[in-house]
């Protein structure tokens, strides 16, 4: 058995799951509503709020998918109950961010300010305070979509090495390098 696929998924109070036709999983809570569809092999089952994935057989592909959705039902239950939270900053000089809505706008350092418009699932705040490295807050109860939304602003700058300036995510350590060695 996969060991990630046979642990159940516990339900928080407030979340429901329904498995409706052609095998589309669908999951509501508090946050907000999600819903996957996955592999018809795969069987679903919510029992005394406990959720559960078997498969039919020990075959390759079935062992594959079995660890695969339940983690990806595991992250939608968690996401409609506590949420995802991601914290980027922006460490360099001149270095700005500010939003209006849901328009981003960014002030990297290049010629051009860099203007992007997020979805509506996703709650935008941006924060700068003097003497502190202004920070971009991202909110959402979908995991995927705000990893993928961190990585598109991410790779707008991203940290460089030598003098660790770029975007990068609160906590993060960044491995430096030293320039070039000192003259004769």
């Amino acid at each position: 058995m996969s060991r990630i696929g046979k642990l159940p998924v516990n339900l928080p109070a407030g979340v429901t799951v329904t498995v409706g036709k052609d095998n589309v999983v669908t999951v509501k809570g508090p946050k907000g509503e999600l819903s996957q569809e996955i592999n018809s092999d795969l069987k679903v089952s919510v029992e005394d709020g406990l959720l559960s994935v078997t498969r039919p057989s020990d075959d390759r592909i079935h062992r594959a998918l079995h660890g695969l959705y339940r983690s990806l039902i595991n992250n939608m239950v968690i996401g409609v109950s506590e949420g995802y939270r991601k914290e980027l900053e922006l460490v360099g000089v001149g270095y700005r961010a500010s939003n209006a809505g849901q328009l981003l706008e960014l002030s990297l350092g290049f010629t051009h300010n860099i203007h992007m418009m997020l979805p509506p699932e996703v709650k935008l705040e941006t924060k700068s305070e003097r003497n502190k490295n202004p920070l971009i807050i991202l909110e959402s109860c979908d995991k995927q979509l705000i990893g993928q939304i961190c990585a598109k602003i991410r790779s707008f700058r991203k940290p460089e090495p030598y003098k660790g300036k770029g975007i990068r995510f609160v906590g993060e350590i960044i491995r430096r390098k030293s320039g070039k060695a000192a003259g004769k």
